[in-house]
């Protein structure tokens, strides 16, 4: 358990803030995060949730040509899912 918390606590480190793009479709799931990203400093990170299977695949390429990290992508049920990324 004390390995689960630390695991947590290291994944969820400097998040901002949390943005939920449910129901949001390409290209606005990516134009969002972005906007989210341009808010925060360099080495915070932002939580997005999304339920777009295709942003799934886009969001993370292009937010790594934009030169931030991709810390996570974790399922939540079968459609909705979050990025935790770092600028």
């Amino acid at each position: 358990k004390c390995k689960k918390k630390h695991w947590y606590r290291i994944m969820n480190k400097n998040i901002i803030k949390e943005i939920d793009l449910l129901n949001e479709i390409c290209p606005m799931t990516f134009v969002k995060t972005k906007l989210a990203l341009e808010k925060i400093n360099k080495g915070e990170r932002i939580k997005v949730i999304y339920n777009s299977q295709e942003a799934k695949t886009n969001v993370p390429k292009s937010v790594i040509e934009m030169n931030h990290k991709i810390i996570s992508i974790t399922d939540l049920d079968k459609e909705k899912f979050y990025i935790i990324i770092q600028k």
